[in-house]
């Protein structure tokens, strides 16, 4: 890619109807990217394309339901043609699941897996071949979570699709980097997006075991500070003109993630090992 990373570039987000998608797409737009905004709900993607134009911006809405693949090979069709390149792939879809893991049912895994894992497979799938044959560098964001990173109680099913971004987006990050294709996963806390809302409302009826609602988490189980979407947005688009692979969003990560690799580090110790 150029010096600038964003200026002229063409970025893919899925999930960009709202929340985290919304916001990095105002924040691309304002670097002088077009975007291309892809949701499974097409009238909050209608409004949300609509509202960006509103300032100018050069973006297009595609409905898409990323745990097809044939959708997201569509998806990518309508980017062809419309701008004929991409540069920047987010892979920003995603549901929340909650509960113990011991009342999990199998629909719950199958629901969160197929929107938070294989939504990211799809979308690397899809667009990795057509960005190795631009020969104009690019980068890959995944969002994944905090909870990706750290397994949390009553969001069992959830960690376990979003540790399998981390893993995926850290083997992806060392395959790419000497090939001028840059790889960073999104890890939030907190963000102030209607997630909990959107994944009970949107979940398929297939993916719903029969009589039973999908729960809602208690306020103990969600930890940290909640901030803005917008916030998030910009400190993916300095980690991406930086090239870094971890993007993190709170201050309260840092001492979570301290006692992680210390209760590691301790494994080592003489009396344990």
């Amino acid at each position: 890619m150029t010096a600038d990373k964003f200026a002229g570039r063409v970025a893919v987000v899925t999930g960009g109807a709202g929340g985290i998608g919304r916001a990095l797409a105002e924040a691309f737009l304002q670097r002088g990217a077009r975007v291309v905004l892809a949701d499974v709900d097409p009238q909050a993607l209608e409004r949300t394309v609509a509202d960006l134009r509103k300032d100018g911006g050069e973006v297009v809405g595609v409905v898409t339901d990323v745990t097809s693949r044939r959708s997201v090979e569509a998806l990518a069709e309508e980017v062809r043609r419309q701008f004929g390149a991409v540069h920047l792939v987010c892979n920003n879809a995603g549901v929340a699941v909650f509960g113990p893991l011991r009342e999990a049912r199998h629909e719950d895994w199958e629901f969160a897996m197929a929107v938070n894992f294989w939504g990211v497979v799809h979308g690397i799938e899809v667009f990795l071949p057509w960005l190795l044959e631009q020969g104009q560098g690019g980068h890959i964001l995944n969002t994944a979570s905090m909870a990706g990173l750290v397994g949390m109680e009553w969001l069992g099913i959830y960690s376990a699709s979003k540790f399998a971004v981390v893993g995926l987006s850290e083997a992806l990050y060392r395959e790419l980097k000497l090939l001028g294709i840059g790889v960073s996963v999104l890890c939030p806390m907190m963000v102030d997006t209607r997630i909990n809302e959107n994944s009970v409302r949107l979940r398929p009826a297939a993916l719903r075991a029969p009589g039973v609602e999908p729960l809602v988490p208690p306020a103990e189980a969600m930890k940290g500070g909640v901030i803005p979407p917008a916030e998030v947005a910009q400190r993916v688009v300095r980690g991406i003109e930086r090239g870094d692979l971890y993007i993190l969003t709170h201050p309260e990560q840092r001492e979570i993630l301290r006692r992680r690799a210390e209760r590691l580090d301790r494994m080592f110790d003489p009396d344990r090992w």
